[in-house]
């Protein structure tokens, strides 16, 4: 399928993209706060804000060992998996409370479950669909468990190889998902732009038959803003009041000037892409003016021979294409012309 609904919301090649604020752990644990993200998210015209659902015992277990520790390559270096989470984790009681906010601001409201209890959870709170990370591609029980709600999909692809993705397409497909999004996604935090390949955006539409997005980390907009043009449907990307204020996932997050920058540059470059168009479009016809044509730039006497000395191609548009300039030298002119005259045939015998 080439588009997907969510909630009425009709995503896919030629509608305005889908933009998604990931809340994630940004709001520090403070209710107030979380409210006032989803707020700030709004009046930054985003069209839905995430979360994620689950707790540190949901996710993993309280361990410390060497294999429950964050190795280098990324922010969370040296933390323990338990510990992290309990960090980053949304409270359950928040979010059908989150969830009204959201929608009486008229924003979609959905989260990323990542056990089935979490499921469970969140079809009680009839999210308009559901969220799987990259992470969870390979978690098959999972995603059967997800694709049993009949909720559209939005699938990241991080990591994930392009059997994998296919694996993973396909459990969804026949637990009977027919509502399916695929986003790009580089699971590095931050991602460096030389990394995020999105070229394979279209790659992933057209292997799939999916609408396909971006799930972004890398700092700034250039890159969510880039891939539009190569046909994303959806951008997600994180949002924070402040990366003053710290958190696990708050120094790869826009802040609400950045988001709200991100979100008009990529109304702007929806609007430039149009259609495949040549010619003159409307915008132009003014500046058709300026395009050269033949004119008289000697005067000429009725029967007298037209030679380069009398006609040449310059600005303006007003005569004759410069393509008839040989056709036209060589001949003689029906009347006399002035100097400054466009050339048209009714001057040539």
């Amino acid at each position: 399928m080439t588009h997907i609904e969510i909630a009425g919301r009709r995503i896919g090649p030629g509608e305005p993209t889908y933009i998604i604020a990931e809340m994630s752990a940004n709001h520090g644990h403070d209710f107030d706060q979380a409210v006032e993200l989803i707020r700030t998210a709004k009046d930054c015209r985003a069209d839905a804000i995430k979360m994620q659902t689950y707790t540190p015992d949901t996710m993993t277990i309280d361990c410390d060992n060497e294999y429950f520790q964050v190795g280098k390559g990324t922010i969370w270096e040296g933390r323990v998996l338990h510990e992290l989470y309990g960090e980053a984790y949304t409270p359950w009681e928040w979010q059908p409370k989150l969830k009204q906010v959201a929608e009486d601001l008229g924003m979609h409201c959905f989260s990323t479950p990542f056990d089935n209890s979490a499921v469970d959870f969140l079809e009680e709170m009839d999210v308009p669909v559901f969220k799987v990370a990259s992470f969870e591609v390979v978690d098959l029980p999972l995603l059967r468990r997800i694709a049993a709600a009949g909720k559209p999909v939005i699938m990241s692809t991080g990591m994930a190889s392009l059997s994998e993705i296919s694996d993973a397409v396909t459990t969804l497909r026949e637990g009977g998902v027919r509502d399916l999004a695929l986003l790009k996604c580089t699971s590095a935090y931050p991602a460096s732009p030389t990394g995020m390949n999105l070229r394979t955006i279209p790659h992933l539409a057209e292997a799939f038959g999916a609408p396909a997005g971006l799930s972004d980390h890398t700092l700034g907009i250039s890159v969510p803003v880039a891939s539009i043009a190569l046909g994303a449907c959806i951008v997600e990307k994180h949002f924070t009041l402040s990366r003053e204020m710290k958190g696990p996932d708050s120094a790869f997050s826009l802040e609400p000037h950045e988001f709200k920058e991100m979100v008009s540059a990529i109304r702007t470059t929806e609007k430039a892409l149009g259609s495949v168009n040549y010619g003159i479009t409307g915008e132009e016809t003014s500046s058709r003016v300026f395009r050269r044509s033949l004119f008289v730039v000697k005067d000429v006497r009725c029967g007298e021979e037209l030679t380069p000395e009398h006609i040449r191609v310059i600005r303006p548009g007003h005569g004759l294409a410069p393509k008839y300039l040989p056709e036209v030298l060589g001949r003689r002119a029906s009347e006399n012309i002035q100097r400054g005259t466009p050339l048209y045939w009714r001057h040539v015998a």
